[in-house]
């Protein structure tokens, strides 16, 4: 019997930990099992964020393996090799093609019936082999897709416009990765256009602006992995959030990794496409009227990431 109440995070690397670190700071679960191949690395994350729990939400965190998570809610998935300077995502998915495999044989072994989270890059290639291998519901298995994307680009749009970031209603689609492409066309400031919000805001166009902060979302993790070797905090957050939407039944809208099938004339791959996300998971895929523009520029991401699966081994 699922319990709602508790999650599992694998892979307790920089990712993994931040994410744990952002649950507990929200006080979301109640029971938070961590796994890793280094078990004595999961046990001394465990005890270093319980020992923040006198100033945070009560908590049990713990180390474990995999027969501890067979009644989690949300199993988190962040296990991978790491992204190096200079490698794209893309580059990663054969060595963590045969993590994420291994992986899901031992969800299976222990009849785990919650809902998958992958996180580990690159997500979308990752999402699929998950759903493949898992054989679960296509609803049950997302991956935490273009979410922190649409947060970064939500953030600069507000420091280019002075407005609260909240009131930016704007979001990544795609690839989680170099095709990923902005849905400026139905980017809006509180309902008002965005480029209608921009001369509001004195800009007399706003275009250039918009391919400059394009180019800065989609290369912020290189920027920041070049400065400091490791993107975590931002994707920590953002899956806590994607975490949250999950165990609390919120349907809150969001670009996460998810199979299609038809949907946009795509099919066959899983792509970062706005979906209603609730304890379910991913209960609906929303259909948005993209520009002929973007919706090219959505099919030109698939056929590079259906390129790339077919070269994965099976």
């Amino acid at each position: 019997m699922i319990n709602i109440q508790k999650a599992a995070i694998v892979g307790c690397g920089f990712v993994g930990s931040s994410i744990a670190y952002a649950l507990m700071q929200k006080g979301t679960f109640s029971e938070l099992v961590l796994l890793d191949a280094n078990h004595a690395k999961a046990e001394g994350e465990a005890m270093d964020i319980s020992h923040g729990l006198p100033f945070a939400h009560a908590m049990d965190i713990y180390a474990g393996k995999y027969e501890d998570i067979a009644d989690a809610s949300v199993i988190i998935i962040t296990a991978g090799a790491n992204q190096k300077p200079g490698e794209t995502r893309l580059d990663l998915v054969q060595k963590n093609a045969r993590i994420m495999k291994s992986i899901i044989e031992e969800i299976k072994r222990v009849k785990c019936e919650g809902i998958l989270l992958i996180v580990s890059n690159p997500v979308d290639i990752l999402t699929q082999i998950a759903l493949r291998e898992s054989g679960f519901p296509k609803e049950r298995v997302i991956g935490s897709g273009t979410v922190l994307d649409t947060a970064r680009l939500k953030y600069l749009l507000s420091e280019k416009l002075d407005v609260d970031s909240r009131n930016v209603h704007a979001f990544i689609v795609g690839e989680h990765g170099d095709s990923e492409l902005a849905a400026w066309s139905c980017a809006n400031i509180y309902g008002i256009r965005l480029e209608e919000f921009a001369k509001l805001r004195g800009f007399r166009t706003f275009d250039s602006e918009m391919d400059e902060i394009y180019h800065a979302v989609r290369d912020s993790a290189y920027e920041i992995i070049e400065r400091k070797g490791a993107t975590y905090y931002g994707i920590g957050m953002a899956a806590a959030r994607i975490a949250e939407a999950i165990v609390r039944d919120s349907h809150t809208v969001m670009p996460v990794s998810v199979s299609l099938n038809g949907e946009y004339g795509l099919s066959g791959l899983c792509l970062s496409i706005p979906a209603i996300v609730g304890k379910g998971g991913a209960e609906q895929i929303l259909e948005i009227g993209f520009s002929k523009e973007e919706m090219d520029k959505l099919g030109r991401s698939a056929e590079e990431l259906k390129s790339v699966l077919e070269n994965v081994n099976s």
